[in-house]
């Protein structure tokens, strides 16, 4: 075995039968599963001094488990690893991770966020060298982006393979994303569809626009409405949707609807502006619920969603009675998120 560190355990009754790679996880001073599985591979774990040679392996009551993990802590490469960021991991194997990410977390370092994005708690799970980069070096893991105070589930990668994989099927339009979001306004049509080109505002680089410059990306919403909510004395009422992107722009959701003149509740770029009609929230009203695809390594279908949460469930359930009724298609979406 390689020099380095050497950490020693006894498998105790709690963890007899668990696979070794989680075991070795499951101890002080140890690295990440993933990181361990690793080592494994690299030939640096022994059970009662025989070499282990598979990650699945079962560890029994009474093992003697040692395991030598490198003197010099992995690079990094750009980033540090951040271990006090937390995961909200919903589903996780070898190839891939989705998490919900909460309000407030940046999905990659920018100015003013260094340290302490989502990327750098990928690189404290996973390890900088086991994630994909395709992104860029700064992005590791990162297959899609969410902004920084729009929450919910979005996905992660270990490889540059399954980055790859994972981004060729957004491209072909079959990893489905649905988001739910609460805008200003009465929305007619119970569906409906929004296609244009989204390009960087010349007036304000911090804000997109809807474009038919020729530098403009294609742009596909459509909508599904939910629900919708009578106007009150101090605004125009409001209608809950089920967004679905066959795209992935920059505010794609924000700017399409602002540009179909129901601009997302809350929303501090291109929204309203006015607390009160925005039911107290100083964020946009937009989660990622929903996501659904083929696992590019395994075949498996995973299919998860992600309930509101409580910031806007509880902006939502201020306007209960105000309802008008649910669509057919929020009968069916409704009880899932609230």
């Amino acid at each position: 075995m390689a020099d380095g560190r050497l950490l020693e355990a006894m498998v105790g009754p709690d963890s007899d039968g668990m696979r070794l790679d989680a075991y070795l996880a499951t101890l002080d001073g140890a690295p990440s599963r993933s990181a361990c599985a690793k080592l494994v591979e690299q030939g640096s774990v022994t059970i009662n001094s025989t070499l282990a040679t598979s990650k699945s392996e079962k560890v029994l009551l009474g093992d003697r488990i040692q395991a030598v993990l490198p003197d010099v802590p992995e690079a990094g490469g750009l980033l540090a690893p951040n271990h006090n960021i937390p995961l909200d991991i919903r589903f996780e194997d070898d190839h891939l991770i989705v998490l919900s990410k909460q309000i407030g977390l940046v999905c990659h370092p920018s100015p003013g966020h260094i340290d302490d994005t989502l990327a750098n708690a990928l690189v404290a799970h996973c390890g900088y060298a086991h994630l994909g980069k395709l992104q860029g070096e700064d992005r590791p893991g990162i297959v899609h982006r969410l902004d920084m105070d729009t929450t919910g589930l979005m996905l992660c990668a270990k490889s540059d393979e399954v980055q790859g994989a994972l981004q060729d099927l957004i491209r072909l339009r079959v990893l489905d994303r649905r988001y739910i979001t609460l805008v200003h306004g009465y929305v007619a049509p119970d569906e409906g569809t929004i296609e244009t080109g989204i390009a960087r505002s010349r007036r304000d680089p911090l804000r997109m626009c809807v474009s038919n410059d020729p530098t403009a990306r294609e742009a596909i919403t459509t909508f599904r409405t939910l629900e919708r909510f009578e106007a009150g004395r101090a605004d125009e009422g409001y209608s809950l949707l089920e967004c679905h992107l066959y795209t992935g722009r920059t505010h794609q959701i924000r700017v399409h609807m602002r540009h179909a003149a129901h601009p997302l509740v809350g929303d501090p770029l291109y929204g309203k502006g006015a607390e009160r009609q925005n039911l107290g929230l100083t964020r946009q009203f937009l989660h990622s619920w929903s996501v659904a695809f083929d696992h590019p390594v395994t075949g498996e279908h995973i299919a998860l969603t992600d309930r509101l949460p409580e910031d806007l469930s509880d902006a939502l359930a201020s306007l209960s009675d105000r309802s008008m009724g649910r669509t057919p298609a929020g009968e069916e979406v409704c009880p899932r998120i609230a």
